[in-house]
């Protein structure tokens, strides 16, 4: 781990994690609001693959019937939901790392945490995506059914919170964390363990080592780390996510999780799972490498070492 510049601020205090807390908001609120279009896309795609063509054909048929402000439908509740999804899942993800790290080898730099640190990028990576999905559960529930309602059913964020809590009641906005976690928990286990290894591999493979470069090269190893780990995260986790957009696009509330699922299964079929595949991993692969640069150079600005 690189030594950090000289910021007042100390590795694993309240401090630091609050540092990491606030730049997990500017890495993910921001990107994942500007590939909106994209996210509307792909979410009508995976309720109705026949929709439209492609990414250009859809975003093209829906600023000519829709406006050019559809374009952006969901974007309120992109914002607020990743902010705070962001926030958890990074300051989350270094405060567990550590926390782990040092329960089960006495901290990140003892000869035994290369043992465990593959688990531990696990666990950390889960337990903080466990926690910000509590977070962003109401947010993406709106913002799915915004996007996959035609017209949508609400004016933006506020309005669309209103309408479901009067129709449906509060626990509505929850009925999409089953298939939120299936979705985003190994996404983002997969996300930063191989983010880790990747970067990890990156920096043996090249002659200089990290804490003799500069860092706009170590900038640039996490921004390539993090495309690679975005590919592997839209697979991994795209089934998941076909059936977060079906079951919050739809208004059937009698039936449980696992009645609903086994019932869109019936319906799209294994292929239906990967409805819309190939925009979200241009989608993610985009977010995830731009979030690692986010980050990474927030953490520099304040003072802190890159990730890896």
């Amino acid at each position: 781990m690189s030594t950090p510049k000289p910021s007042g601020i100390e590795l694993y205090t309240p401090q630091f994690y609050a540092a990491c807390t606030l730049g997990g908001i500017v890495a993910c609120g921001p990107t994942h609001s500007s590939v909106t279009p994209l996210d509307l896309i792909k979410c009508r795609l995976q309720v109705d693959p026949t929709l439209y063509k492609g990414n250009l054909d859809g975003i093209k048929s829906i600023y000519t019937k829709e406006g050019l402000s559809k374009i952006f439908t969901g974007v309120g509740a992109t914002a607020v939901g990743y902010s705070l999804q962001g926030a958890g899942k990074y300051g989350g993800y270094e405060f567990f790392k550590h926390t782990y790290a040092r329960a089960l080898c006495g901290g990140e730099n003892t000869a035994s945490f290369r043992s465990y640190s593959t688990g531990i990028y696990l666990m950390a990576s889960a337990t903080a995506e466990f926690l910000a999905d509590i977070m962003l559960c109401p947010f993406e529930a709106i913002k799915v059914k915004q996007q996959t309602t035609l017209p949508s059913f609400s004016t933006g964020l506020v309005d669309g919170l209103k309408k479901t809590i009067a129709a449906d009641g509060v626990g509505s906005l929850y009925k999409g964390i089953v298939p939120l976690w299936c979705r985003q928990i190994p996404y983002t286990m997969v996300k930063f363990t191989s983010f880790e290894r990747i970067v990890e591999k990156i920096y043996s493979c090249l002659p200089t080592p990290k804490q003799q470069m500069s860092t706009l090269q170590q900038i640039g190893v996490s921004f390539t780390g993090g495309y690679l780990a975005g590919i592997l995260c839209a697979i991994v986790s795209h089934p998941a996510d076909v059936m977060v957009s079906k079951i919050n696009g739809e208004n059937k509330n009698g039936q449980s999780m696992a009645q609903a699922s086994r019932r869109i299964y019936k319906q799209i079929g294994f292929r239906g799972l990967w409805n819309g595949l190939t925009v979200r991993i241009f989608m993610i692969g985009t977010l995830t490498s731009f979030q690692w640069l986010i980050y990474d150079s927030f953490k520099v600005y304040v003072g802190l070492p890159t990730t890896g």
